[in-house]
Formats: C-alpha cells, sequence, structure tokens
C-alpha cells in the first residue's frame, strides 16, 4: 500500500494536515536529548522526512532510516542525496521489530506515524528500548483524538468523509485513507498507550498533545 502512494505521500501529508506536520517534526527535534555527535535511528522513515529535520538540529553525527516500503525509500534517498547527506544518513529497508543491529547502540529512536502500523506494538516498542543506550530517548509521534467535543465532532467528520475522498483523488488510492482513519480511531493513545511504554520498560513516559490532540507526541527514557 505505501508503495502506490509513495509518489504523493510528500504532498498529502502536508496538504491534509494543513501543514501541522512539519511543525510535529520540529516539536520533535526539540526533544532531542542533549549533547552533540548523537547517533539516532527513525523507524517506519517513509520518505526520510524526520531523519532529515533530526540533522537540522545539527547535533546529529549519523542518522539510520529504516522502512519496510521500497517505493517510500526510493523517495526519501533522492531527498537525502539532494542535500548532500549521504555520507551521514543511511536508508535500509528492514522490519522495525526484528532490526540486525547491536543492541544499546542509539542515542535517540524516532518513529513518526509508524507505530500504529507495527503488527505487534509491544514487541516494537520492546526493540525501540533494546536499540537506546542507557539514558537515550524513544520520540514517538502518533495520531490521538481530540478531548474537546465539539473539536472532536468536526476532526472525526473531516478525518472520515473529507480526508479518505481527497486523499484518494489526489493519490489514486483510496483504500490507503480509508485505512489511516481506521487505524487511527482504534488505536490506543495518551494514557493507554503510555501505560504500554511502561510496560516495554521506559521511565517517565509521557505524552504532549500537539494540535488540540490531534497528534500526540510520546517521549519516553531508557
Amino acid at each position: 500500500m505505501f508503495d502506490r502512494i509513495a509518489h504523493r505521500y510528500d504532498l498529502l501529508n502536508r496538504l491534509l494536515s494543513l501543514g501541522r506536520d512539519v511543525a510535529w517534526r520540529k516539536k520533535l527535534v526539540r526533544h532531542l536529548p542533549e549533547g552533540r555527535d548523537l547517533e539516532v535511528i527513525d523507524l517506519a522513515t517513509g520518505t526520510a522526512d524526520v531523519l532529515l529535520a533530526l540533522e537540522t538540529s545539527g547535533r546529529v553525527r549519523r542518522g539510520i532510516g529504516v522502512d519496510l516500503s521500497w517505493g517510500m525509500l526510493t523517495f526519501g534517498r533522492k531527498k537525502v542525496v539532494a542535500r548532500g547527506l549521504d555520507d551521514r544518513l543511511l536508508l535500509v529497508r528492514s522490519d522495525a521489530t526484528r532490526l540486525g543491529v547491536a543492541g544499546e547502540a542509539f542515542d535517540a529512536v524516532t518513529i513518526a506515524f509508524g507505530i500504529r502500523n507495527v503488527t505487534d506494538v509491544a514487541a516494537g516498542l520492546r526493540e525501540i528500548h533494546r536499540l537506546l543506550k542507557p539514558g537515550g530517548r524513544a520520540l514517538i509521534l502518533e495520531f490521538s483524538l481530540p478531548q474537546n467535543r465539539p473539536f472532536r465532532w468536526l476532526y472525526l467528520f473531516y478525518f472520515r468523509h473529507v480526508l479518505p475522498r481527497l486523499g484518494g483523488l489526489i493519490s489514486g488510492d483510496s483504500q490507503a485513507y480509508h485505512y489511516l482513519n481506521r487505524t487511527v480511531e482504534t488505536f490506543p493513545y495518551g494514557a493507554d498507550f503510555e501505560a504500554l511504554m511502561a510496560d516495554a520498560g521506559f521511565r517517565h513516559a509521557k505524552g504532549i498533545p500537539l494540535t488540540l490532540g490531534i497528534a500526540t507526541l510520546y517521549i519516553g527514557a531508557k
């Protein structure tokens, strides 16, 4: 599915979020752990937007982006090369729950709007925890549902009726954008997701609601 929509993925992210996806990534970058020469890995990296945003902090020495979709990685690699960063940012195809990487290797592990696509979320969180150095930080961006009732109603109307039609029209794949709203509405968020992080071993797991709760940035320390 992600291979099919890769050619319109970036455009639709900006359009359907009204540009908020850029602000959300900037918020994630501001919560990188302290220090310079950070080693980071971005799971479900897609077209590498998060990886490229991390690099703009000026504190990342080396970054790896991982995804299962060749289509997404192809577009991501073009962006990395165009910015002359292919010597520092590496994109690889792999399963986020079974990475052939040594444990305790990264200062930060990020994943944006991808954890809900992991078949076994608990296994995915345990893998993130395994990859982190002691004191490292997990930064997880994911959609959530607003708590304000009138805004929630408007948001769900848009999410269920407008977004799938517009996404399908532009991408040529309506199924992908119906999948989006179904997975978001059934995925645990807020305190429920914080509990999953705690069960995976993260300390001080907390969620920061963004844009009235449309998305949440979850932070956990190892």
